[in-house]
Protein backbone atom coordinates (compact mmCIF):
# COMPACT_ATOMS: atom_id res chain seq x y z
CA UNK A 1 0.00 0.00 0.00
CA UNK A 2 1.46 3.46 -0.91
CA UNK A 3 0.06 6.40 1.41
CA UNK A 4 1.14 9.99 0.19
CA UNK A 5 3.02 11.66 3.37
CA UNK A 6 4.73 14.92 2.53
CA UNK A 7 8.11 15.54 4.58
CA UNK A 8 9.20 18.95 5.61
CA UNK A 9 12.64 17.85 6.44
CA UNK A 10 15.24 14.97 7.41
CA UNK A 11 14.03 12.26 9.82
CA UNK A 12 17.01 12.03 11.17
CA UNK A 13 17.60 15.66 11.87
CA UNK A 14 13.88 15.35 13.99
CA UNK A 15 12.84 18.31 11.69
CA UNK A 16 8.53 17.48 11.40
CA UNK A 17 8.27 14.52 9.47
CA UNK A 18 4.81 13.80 8.26
CA UNK A 19 2.85 15.95 6.91
CA UNK A 20 -0.24 14.28 5.26
CA UNK A 21 -1.70 10.47 4.69
CA UNK A 22 -4.34 10.37 2.32
CA UNK A 23 -5.64 7.20 0.38
CA UNK A 24 -7.63 9.38 -1.60
CA UNK A 25 -8.28 13.34 -2.01
CA UNK A 26 -11.04 12.61 0.52
CA UNK A 27 -9.60 10.75 2.90
CA UNK A 28 -6.96 12.24 4.87
CA UNK A 29 -5.10 12.32 7.87
CA UNK A 30 -4.46 15.18 10.18
CA UNK A 31 -1.23 14.38 11.66
CA UNK A 32 -0.20 18.28 12.81
CA UNK A 33 1.94 18.51 9.76
CA UNK A 34 1.45 23.06 10.05
CA UNK A 35 1.79 23.26 13.95
CA UNK A 36 5.09 21.21 13.69
CA UNK A 37 6.32 22.78 10.27
CA UNK A 38 5.13 26.28 12.26
CA UNK A 39 7.11 25.36 15.08
CA UNK A 40 3.99 25.21 17.33
CA UNK A 41 5.10 22.34 18.86
CA UNK A 42 2.76 22.49 21.98
CA UNK A 43 -0.12 22.87 19.29
CA UNK A 44 1.04 19.55 17.97
CA UNK A 45 1.06 17.83 20.89
CA UNK A 46 -2.28 18.86 21.99
CA UNK A 47 -3.91 17.99 18.09
CA UNK A 48 -1.73 14.46 18.48
CA UNK A 49 -2.02 13.47 21.78
CA UNK A 50 -5.63 12.28 21.64
CA UNK A 51 -6.24 11.90 18.04
CA UNK A 52 -7.83 9.09 16.63
CA UNK A 53 -4.88 8.80 14.21
CA UNK A 54 -2.56 7.76 16.96
CA UNK A 55 -5.23 5.47 18.79
CA UNK A 56 -5.42 4.12 15.52
CA UNK A 57 -1.14 3.61 15.28
CA UNK A 58 -0.99 5.56 12.12
CA UNK A 59 2.93 5.34 11.33
CA UNK A 60 3.00 9.01 10.55
CA UNK A 61 1.02 10.39 13.45
CA UNK A 62 3.11 8.37 15.82
CA UNK A 63 6.25 9.33 13.86
CA UNK A 64 5.06 13.17 14.49
CA UNK A 65 3.71 12.88 17.58
CA UNK A 66 7.51 11.60 18.35
CA UNK A 67 8.68 14.54 16.94
CA UNK A 68 6.88 16.80 19.18
CA UNK A 69 7.93 15.05 22.33
CA UNK A 70 11.68 15.23 20.86
CA UNK A 71 11.75 18.75 20.45
CA UNK A 72 10.53 19.21 24.16
CA UNK A 73 13.42 17.22 25.29
CA UNK A 74 10.95 14.36 26.25
CA UNK A 75 12.94 11.79 24.53
CA UNK A 76 11.76 8.27 26.46
CA UNK A 77 7.98 9.25 25.05
CA UNK A 78 9.32 10.12 21.88
CA UNK A 79 11.28 6.68 21.65
CA UNK A 80 8.20 5.16 22.50
CA UNK A 81 6.56 6.98 19.62
CA UNK A 82 9.26 6.35 17.11
CA UNK A 83 9.52 2.62 18.29
CA UNK A 84 5.62 2.04 18.16
CA UNK A 85 5.53 3.11 14.28
CA UNK A 86 8.60 1.04 13.43
CA UNK A 87 6.68 -1.90 14.59
CA UNK A 88 3.10 -0.76 14.02
CA UNK A 89 1.28 -3.58 11.79
CA UNK A 90 0.62 -0.74 9.50
CA UNK A 91 2.85 0.20 7.08
CA UNK A 92 3.00 2.00 4.32
CA UNK A 93 5.45 3.62 1.63
CA UNK A 94 5.91 7.42 2.75
CA UNK A 95 6.70 10.38 -0.08
CA UNK A 96 9.53 12.79 1.11
CA UNK A 97 9.47 16.05 0.69
CA UNK A 98 12.12 15.84 -2.26
CA UNK A 99 9.56 13.42 -3.93
CA UNK A 100 11.57 10.27 -2.87
CA UNK A 101 9.99 7.25 -0.80
CA UNK A 102 10.31 5.55 2.48
CA UNK A 103 8.53 2.65 3.67
CA UNK A 104 7.18 3.84 7.34
CA UNK A 105 9.04 1.66 9.24
CA UNK A 106 12.17 2.23 7.80
CA UNK A 107 11.15 6.19 8.62
CA UNK A 108 10.85 5.58 12.09
CA UNK A 109 13.95 4.03 12.48
CA UNK A 110 15.74 7.12 11.12
CA UNK A 111 13.93 9.15 13.53
CA UNK A 112 14.81 6.60 16.58
CA UNK A 113 18.81 6.78 15.10
CA UNK A 114 18.17 10.40 14.79
CA UNK A 115 16.98 10.74 19.00
CA UNK A 116 19.15 8.51 19.89
CA UNK A 117 22.05 10.71 18.38
CA UNK A 118 20.16 13.53 19.71
CA UNK A 119 19.72 12.62 23.31
CA UNK A 120 23.55 11.45 23.12
CA UNK A 121 24.82 14.78 22.33
CA UNK A 122 22.78 16.13 25.14
CA UNK A 123 24.16 14.19 27.81
CA UNK A 124 28.33 15.68 27.02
Amino acid sequence: MRKTIIFAAAIAALSPSAALAENTESDRVDVAYEALTEGRTHDALAQLRDSEAVRAGDPAALINLGTAFARQGRFAEAREMFQAAATSRTRYELELADGSWIDSREAAKQALAGLEERSTMAMR
